[in-house]
């Protein structure tokens, strides 16, 4: 069993959730952050598959406040464009191929504060749509929900006169100046001003498109809702919020707006209320009062037969729609009118601070899928069902509630079963801290680990006592508090860095600039040393990801221009410039691929694999200064993790985002022998491996075969000279180890009444020593995992509560009976 030493002496503070938006097919799931960062997450059943997928950091001065995803071409293209409006007054694009973001729509001069798509069911028949309504995928018939009786735009026909409202979708924008603008999503990657609705008193929070596409809701700092003409640009009718009308006033604001299919226009504000109102006449239906401070967010179902709101006291209630009979008329015969109210269902409180965001997905089972490839020999003719504490309510076409907040959470709640399920916290290390580990560095004997912060990276030294490296290991090791050798502040976001295996360079990258510092420290007086910047050639204007090379000499640096830069460290010369292709016919033609994000280099030296965030494979031999291998994205998903083994410098191990692990003959261009004996026949435990997996770690002794597979709630060893031995452990064994790595409600599984054997430092290990695919339970939130033995690993973790105690934002205060 790995000795583990652990280090948690570092600053972690992730940042809010401050918008969350669903593409056009449901699958994927954007959430922008209070920092100016941008997540794209892939929705799938349960922790099995929940990917982040890419990030894109941004700049924090430009906070996001919404954001809409737009489908594209006449039959919507897989990731379609992601628009996002700003507190300066901005309205941006997050183009997730080039993994930046572009301004469309420079500051209008004052704040927007919510942004609303067009439903896509009012173009006009022949521009490519179907003539029918179909939003989200259930159709509707137009007859059932027509206009408020005293508009002009009552019949379903399309004016001609008014092609630029219809041809191309809109996108409303609420504003603080008490506007509602209207801007046109062009075919040419562009946004134009459209119109503009009269300025009305107080400031425009809030702002949605009626279900068929035709009327604008608008509520206000005033209390006031407004609906809207936006084809004859007047007023058409307002409503007063408030219970009875008294609540209305300047401190009432309307923070979010739900227009429903059945005629229900639904509001939240700033007194707590969700209130239910007829879109027809604008008279109230329904009151509920059940939070206890502002609601910021409201969503629906596909359906639109269930209401979710949530806000500043953390909860997430529901609401359903409920028909009954009214009984019998006066002479006694049944009465066919049905009545139909809004009515309470349930609430959670999964989060610890104010709730900000809510949306709707479907679940899938997998990423895209591609052409059929030709497999090796099966071991068993289907595979058996996941394990049921990940997809007991989780189910390929059953849409899911997701939430996030101020505590830097994302939520997935059953949306039809949600009183019954406890929610699934799909990121239980939000925004995590990357390290890494530098064993036999040139400046010190200790051992060092870099750690990369937002705005800062720190260097250590470990101290280590009773540590043997390599011929054993002891038992009684003990982490010591660690030696800051060297800290470097930036005034940008970072967003990638290395160090050299010598401990003598370092590089990172923000989305402006990349440096390069060679270290100087001082053998005789205490550790005191130097800095000296290195000018990297000006042509590498920033970086997606850097590695260097075995022996130090060598820097790689992944651009943000899509090409892949190998400079000497020395003459700080570049000696070849990549362009990542699938053919080598294609290498001297201009990137047309993805960015890559990932890159590992062998032990030796000969190879580089870079991956984008897609999953797609290249393959590089640094000997030659060529594209070796290009390997197409496997089954479908993206690749997580990777590395080479140090046993046999030629065989590449990834692992994938459906939790699958592949080693590669990169020499021989070929699936490894290890893969094409078992990788259809993985262990389910290990197909069931709680989190998505963030890194690999490779003992450094080349007479290892073992690595270990890690996310941020587990850890795996595996032995690529053993079999699987998938059948060595039953599934109550199996059962029993992940429940044991739940932290109670929020990630949605019961707890075990059986206990498991642990070791002395309280960590869950698995009965059965021989067995491959050892999985170890975290009870923090893990970082980074390193080897510094053949038989030991320094985990870098923090406990959940020192990271919310250091949040910006207070937790919502709750009563505890008797204080």
């Amino acid at each position: 069993m790995l000795q583990q030493y652990k280090y948690s002496s570092f600053v972690w503070k992730p940042s809010s959730v401050v918008a969350l938006a669903t593409s056009a097919d449901d699958s994927q799931v954007a959430a922008a952050r209070e920092d100016g960062s941008l997540e794209i997450w892939l929705v799938a059943p349960g922790s099995v598959g929940w990917h982040r997928q890419l990030v894109i950091q941004g700049d924090s001065d430009a906070r996001v406040t919404s954001m809409v995803w737009h489908r594209t071409g006449a039959k919507g293209g897989s990731a379609g464009r992601l628009f996002a409006s700003g507190i300066d007054g901005t309205i941006s694009e997050w183009d997730l191929f080039s993994l930046k973001r572009k301004m469309l729509v420079d500051s209008i001069g004052v704040s927007i504060w919510q942004m609303a798509l067009q439903p896509r069911s009012v173009a006009p028949t022949g521009s490519g749509w179907k003539s029918r309504n179909d939003v989200n995928g259930e159709v509707v018939d137009r007859n059932s929900d027509s206009d408020h009786s005293g508009s002009d735009d009552d019949d379903d026909s399309v004016e001609v006169h008014d092609q630029s409202l219809l041809e191309n979708p809109c996108i409303a924008v609420a504003c603080d100046d008490g506007c509602i603008r209207m801007y046109s999503i062009l075919d040419e990657d562009d946004l134009t001003f459209n119109k503009s609705m009269p300025r009305v008193s107080g400031r425009a929070l809030s702002v949605t498109w009626s279900h068929e596409g035709k009327l604008i809701y608008s509520g206000s700092s005033d209390g006031i809702i407004r609906c809207w003409d936006p084809k004859h640009v007047h007023e058409v009718y307002r409503i007063t919020v408030g219970l009875g009308g008294l609540g209305s006033g300047p401190e009432l604001c309307v923070w979010s707006l739900l227009a429903l299919s059945c005629g229900t226009l639904v509001s939240a504000d700033s007194t707590g209320s969700v209130q239910f109102w007829d879109c027809h006449h604008g008279t109230l239906l329904q009151a509920h009062t059940l939070h206890k401070g502002h609601v910021n967010a409201l969503a629906t179902v596909p359906q639109h037969k269930r209401v979710f709101s949530a806000g500043s006291d953390g909860q997430v209630i529901l609401y359903k729609l409920s028909s009954t009979n009214s009984g019998s008329n006066d002479d006694g015969k049944p009465h066919s009118e049905v009545n139909k109210k809004w009515v309470y269902v349930g609430h959670v409180r999964a989060h610890t601070h104010d709730v900000k965001a809510l949306t709707v997905a479907v679940p899938i089972n997998q990423e895209e899928e591609l052409p059929p490839q030709k497999k090796g020999k099966k071991y068993r003719k289907a595979a058996k069902p996941m394990d049921s504490s990940y997809l007991k309510w989780a189910h390929l076409g059953v849409p899911m509630l997701l939430s996030a907040g101020d505590d830097t959470k994302i939520f997935a709640y059953s949306a039809m079963q949600f009183t019954e399920f406890s929610p699934h916290d799909i990121c239980p290390a939000p925004q995590r801290i990357p390290g890494q580990l530098v064993l036999n560095s040139a400046l010190n004997v200790a051992p060092l680990l870099l750690v990369q912060g937002p705005y800062r990276i720190d260097i250590f030294a470990l101290s280590l006592k009773n540590v043997v490296f390599e011929k054993g290991s002891s038992k009684s090791g003990i982490l010591t508090p660690t030696k800051p050798l060297a800290q470097f502040p930036s005034k940008k976001k970072i967003v990638c860095s290395g160090i050299s295996p010598s401990g003598l360079f370092l590089s990172y990258s923000t989305n402006v600039k990349l440096s390069l510092v060679e270290l100087q420290i001082s053998q005789s007086s205490k550790g005191q040393g130097s800095v000296v910047r290195r000018k990297l050639p000006s042509r590498i204007l920033c970086a997606h990801s850097m590695v260097f090379t075995p022996d130090s000499s060598r820097l790689i640096i992944s651009g943000q221009d899509r090409l892949i830069y190998v400079v000497e460290v020395e003459s700080l010369k570049i000696l070849r410039i990549f362009t990542p292709c699938r053919k080598h016919q294609d290498e001297d033609l201009p990137p047309n691929e993805p960015p890559i994000t990932k890159m590992f280099a062998s032990f030796d030296g000969q190879w580089l694999a870079a991956t984008n965030c897609y999953g797609d494979i290249y393959v590089f031999n640094l000997e030659t200064l060529r594209q070796h291998w290009f390997i197409s994205r496997l089954k479908g998903a993206s690749v997580t993790a990777g590395g080479f083994s140090p046993r046999n410098t030629n065989v590449l191990v990834v692992t994938t985002s459906s939790n699958e692990v592949y080693a590669f003959d990169v020499e021989g261009k070929k699936m490894g022998e290890w893969s094409n004996t078992n990788s259809l026949v993985l262990p389910e435990r290990f197909l069931n491996f709680p989190g998505e997996v963030i890194g690999l770690s490779f003992p450094s002794s080349t007479s290892s075969s073992s690595v270990v597979v890690y996310s941020s709630r587990a850890m795996c060893l595996i032995d690529l000279m053993k079999p699987t031995n998938h059948e060595a452990l039953g599934s109550a064994s199996t059962q029993l180890v992940t429940n044991s790595l739940s932290n109670g409600k929020a990630n949605g599984s019961m707890k075990s009444k059986r206990k498991h054997p642990t070791d002395n430092k309280g960590q869950q290990i698995i009965e059965n020593s021989e067995a491959n695919f050892q999985i170890f339970g975290f009870t923090d939130p893990v970082h980074f995992i390193g080897h510094l033995s053949k038989t030991s690993v320094l985990v870098v973790h923090k406990p959940w509560l020192e990271a919310v105690k250091g949040l910006d934002t207070a937790p919502v205060h709750r009563h505890i009976y008797g204080t």
